[in-house]
């Protein structure tokens, strides 16, 4: 056993046992004060809802750490297992003279494997948690559509840019990822724009906001806000589940605004525009623009470290990999990094929350705390989401703040 392997499955048995230690401390925090609502909450959540939410976290939680678990023995076996070698040398077998072939045919296999572990988790999350608690809008022939069109959208988008990935590998030369990540960086920024127009209407319907006073209201905010946008939409969220959301999508001159049927179902006009300015403080503190800066900041070192990696013995037998190569390099990496990113979740977590506390006070000062305090408990109420979280489980994972502490922000201003 090579020192490399020692440390990837130190870091892997590490993962897993924190990720089960904060499940357990979770669902433990939360029965525990399943029984009464908190003092602030007394008023505008009743005891049957909050256990509701006390019991649909719980639930979530468990599955969370049973994916946890198979997750990382599937890891484990397409690595040390051999269950890439495999792959690698059946493809070779096959098309011994097209290397750039076989090695996207490797990648799209071992992801295939990996896809095809997670379906059953996705529908005992949809059919089973999410149909007890009655979240779940989704017929079963829809959850296989969706399967299919993520599929294709996936193959559409994805083979083009791994094709461009291992032909720079092969023959970019020694900056080969630097290429590479402005071709990935170019991809993302040009997702971002296509995304709300072309992809998303492949899974929702959108129509353009029809209340004509709240469109009215929210035009407003949005000019005094200084926000252009190319349209408010509503979508079709109660199709595939009884959550209720609101968010911009898109980038430059195609961003939208995009409310979930089920919200506007729920919220007044006064407790809308309150979220709406809540997103809008998104928009002016640049938190959407920051997260693209750190995204590439990240793959720029990821993709430079790939770089030093791929001409590494050590990186390949270490993960069980007996034949090294570009593609095998750019696989194994994809697979195994979140293992060694995993202690870096709390920092990133950490600095989610901080962007939504930022964007509350935006809306506090440009709408009404008032307003988004009651938008919020409603939502935290219909939506079944814990008020009592396990603080560490909280600090490691939540992007956004508890309950209690967010709207005592709010209470305050």
């Amino acid at each position: 056993m090579t020192i490399f392997t020692t440390l990837f499955l130190t870091l892997l048995a590490a993962t897993v046992l924190i990720r089960l230690w904060l499940g357990q401390r979770h669902v433990a925090h939360v029965q525990a004060h399943r029984q009464q609502v908190p003092a602030a909450f007394a008023a505008s959540i009743s005891l049957d809802a909050h256990q509701k939410a006390a019991d649909y976290s719980s639930a979530k939680t468990r599955l969370v750490m049973v994916e946890g678990i198979v997750q990382a023995a599937l890891l484990l076996a397409l690595t040390l297992g051999g269950i890439l070698q495999w792959l690698d040398t059946s493809w070779q077998s096959v098309l011994p003279d097209h290397e750039l072939l076989r090695g996207v045919l490797v990648i799209l296999s071992a992801f295939l494997i990996s896809s095809l572990v997670d379906v059953p988790m996705d529908y005992y999350k949809a059919f089973v948690i999410d149909a007890r608690f009655g979240f779940n809008k989704m017929s079963r022939a829809m959850f296989v559509s969706d399967l299919v069109k993520n599929a294709l959208v996936g193959l559409a988008l994805g083979l083009p840019l791994l094709f461009a990935a291992l032909w720079l590998m092969r023959g970019a030369g020694s900056a080969w990822w630097l290429y590479l990540w402005v071709v990935w960086s170019v991809f993302n920024l040009l997702m971002l724009a296509i995304y709300p127009t072309f992809i998303a209407p492949l899974f929702n319907k959108f129509q353009p906001l029809a209340d004509e006073g709240l469109k009215v209201r929210i035009e407003t905010l949005l000019t005094k806000c200084g926000f252009k946008s190319q349209g408010l939409f509503v979508m079709d969220g109660s199709t595939r589940s009884s959550h209720g959301n609101a968010y911009f999508t898109g980038f430059g001159a195609s961003k939208r605004v995009v409310f979930f049927d089920t919200l506007l179902e729920r919220l007044d006009a006064d407790e809308i525009e309150a979220v709406l300015a809540h997103e809008l403080g998104h928009f002016r503190h640049h938190h959407v623009i920051k997260r693209i800066a750190l995204m590439f900041a990240l793959s720029f070192a990821g993709l430079a470290l790939l770089g030093w990696l791929v001409g590494q013995a050590w990186f390949f037998t270490g993960l069980g990999v007996t034949t090294p190569s570009n593609h095998m390099a750019l696989l194994l990496f994809l697979l195994v990094s979140p293992v060694f990113m995993f202690l870096l979740r709390p920092l990133m977590s950490g600095y989610a929350r901080k962007n939504e506390f930022e964007a509350d006070a935006y809306a506090a000062a440009h709408s009404s705390a008032r307003h988004l305090v009651e938008a919020l408990v409603k939502l935290y109420r219909d939506n079944a989401s814990t008020l009592t979280p396990d603080p560490l489980h909280s600090a490691f994972y939540d992007s956004h703040p508890p309950a209690s502490i967010r709207i005592a922000k709010l209470e305050a201003a």
